[in-house]
């Protein structure tokens, strides 16, 4: 399957497939239970995933109502176990990634699958992300809305216009989701709707996340993150916060930085598909970044790996 995992920089223009970890919001109720009966590799990671967090990720996961996972504390470790669950399993039928990227929590999940993290230790991480989220969401409440059918420049200009509102996520061209202060994002909704936007949709979230509001978060997480052991990648990790490939040595800094920035997949994804990057498959519940990277090319193939059975079908897609 293309070049496999190995170490490359980003002058190298060889890659071929990416593997994409998705963010928050991409639950589906029973999420991995399929996958994690037919491999114990992925079962483990669950069990992994279960001790570094003190939660019980195979209830969370396989039995809870998706009105209890929406809990940035609770959701962000079980997506991330998810993902990597699953990504265990492709490994057990010899799936590699020429290179990772991740949106948002999905970062995570990446630098795991790039050996940059062990599996424990990046879930645990997400753990005490989400708890810190959950906190700064707390002290101070904020909102998040997405616009719709506007160029990035525009929205971009409302912004720098509007105080207390800022890009959060950069999910595809003509779709930005902006962040910051309830009424500042309600007017930035106002006025994008004046300027012709699609739709300007609030979204349903605790805090400001991607934003400074959130300030308080990256204080907590930073010294967790500076506790760990992060490994050069085996797997280029392109960052979506840089939009660039990143060496080991910055992924600690990019951690945190990501908690207040805005996460530029548009950009990361172009990166990667001008470096040569073919095929997308998302490795995780829903398949959100697969449509998203079709709308930013239509002309790569994209494919969501998130059961058992999309799982034989990736395998059968990228063995010709």
């Amino acid at each position: 399957m293309g070049l496999g995992a190995r170490r490359m920089d980003e002058r190298e223009a060889i890659m071929k497939v990416a593997f994409c970890f998705p963010g928050q919001g991409s639950l589906e109720e029973g999420m991995g239970r399929d996958v994690a009966e037919a491999f114990p590799a992925a079962r483990e990671v669950y069990r992994i995933g279960s001790e570094a967090t003190g939660l019980d990720l195979e209830e969370l996961c396989f039995s809870t109502p998706l009105d209890k996972l929406v809990d940035t504390e609770v959701q962000q470790p079980a997506l991330v176990a998810t993902s990597l669950a699953i990504l265990a399993a492709m490994r057990d039928r010899g799936l590699e990634p020429d290179v990772v990227v991740g949106h948002s929590v999905g970062e995570f999940a990446a630098l795991a699958a790039a050996g940059s993290l062990e599996t424990g230790t990046a879930i645990g991480l997400v753990r005490e992300r989400g708890l810190a989220m959950a906190e700064a969401a707390r002290q101070r409440p904020g909102a998040m809305a997405a616009i719709l059918g506007l160029a990035d420049e525009e929205v971009e200009k409302l912004c720098r216009r509007i105080v207390g509102v800022w890009p959060a996520n950069y999910n595809c061209p003509g779709q930005i989701v902006v962040s910051g202060e309830h009424e500042a994002v309600e007017e930035c909704c106002a006025e994008a709707a004046g300027l012709g936007a699609r739709r300007a949709v609030m979204l349903k979230v605790s805090g400001a996340f991607h934003s400074p509001l959130v300030a308080r978060a990256a204080d907590r997480l930073r010294p967790a993150v500076d506790r760990v052991k992060i490994s050069e990648p085996l797997a280029p990790f392109m960052s979506t916060v840089t939009a660039k490939i990143e060496p080991a040595q910055r992924v600690a800094s990019l951690l945190i930085d990501q908690l207040t920035g805005p996460v530029r997949f548009t950009q990361a994804a172009t990166e990667l598909i001008r470096s040569g990057a073919t095929t997308f498959v998302e490795v995780g519940p829903g398949n959100v970044l697969s449509g998203l990277v079709k709308r930013i090319d239509r002309g790569v193939k994209t494919m969501s790996v998130n059961s058992l059975e999309s799982l034989e079908r990736a395998q059968e897609a990228l063995a010709r």
